[in-house]
């Protein structure tokens, strides 16, 4: 699961968590989810993106093997 941060100044009912989340609240959200939230930084901000997603980055920033 991901984690997300709420920055709205007043608590939120979140029906997909099931709950109220309150101002400055780090909450655990579906992997499959997560860009539902961070993409609107105004109210969310990515405390902890989803495992294959960081996974994937670590990846990409890895030193490619030169062949020869």
């Amino acid at each position: 699961m991901a984690r997300v941060r709420f920055l709205g100044p007043e608590p939120v009912t979140v029906p997909e968590l099931g709950r109220t989340v309150q101002p400055d609240e780090v909450v655990e959200v579906p992997d499959d989810r997560f860009e539902g939230y961070v993409c609107q930084p105004a109210n969310w901000e990515s405390v902890e993106e989803p495992v294959a997603k960081a996974s994937k980055k670590t990846a990409a920033k890895a030193p490619q093997k030169e062949e020869g």
